[in-house]
């Protein structure tokens, strides 16, 4: 009788686990982004850098985005700083956008500021 119960927490967390990976990995995949390249140029309104990723609000002709840039690793490695993302920061973004059209989500691959490319994903880009 003591087995049941074990074998009924064991499934439980299992089942917990597999759920919190798949929303893991829908979220930080890429399965939700449209195929090709999107460019959007705007200026920063907020941004919350860290880990998972960062994410910036962005301002590009009156239309808040909201854009994924890297881990914080990936943005150093890209040359990027958290004070090049600061409000009013004006960027070029070149990424992935939302699959759902109505959705004004990007996920950045490459971020230009004042002329000069940041790569974040550089095997991504053609």
């Amino acid at each position: 009788m003591t087995a049941f119960p074990a074998l009924g927490r064991l499934v439980a967390a299992l089942v917990l686990g597999l759920g919190l990976a798949s929303l893991a990995q829908a979220h930080h995949g890429w399965r939700w982004t449209a195929d090709g390249q999107f460019e959007l140029t705007g200026v920063v309104r907020s941004a919350t850098l860290g880990n998972p990723h960062g994410v910036l609000q962005v301002d590009a002709d009156g239309t808040m985005w909201t854009v994924e840039v890297g881990q914080p690793w990936r943005n150093e490695r890209a040359g990027l700083t958290d004070a090049m993302f600061v409000p009013g920061a004006e960027m070029t973004l070149v990424g992935k956008r939302s699959a759902d059209a109505r959705e004004y989500r990007l996920k950045a691959e490459r971020i230009l500021i004042e002329g000069k490319a940041y790569d974040l994903y550089p095997e991504r880009l053609p």
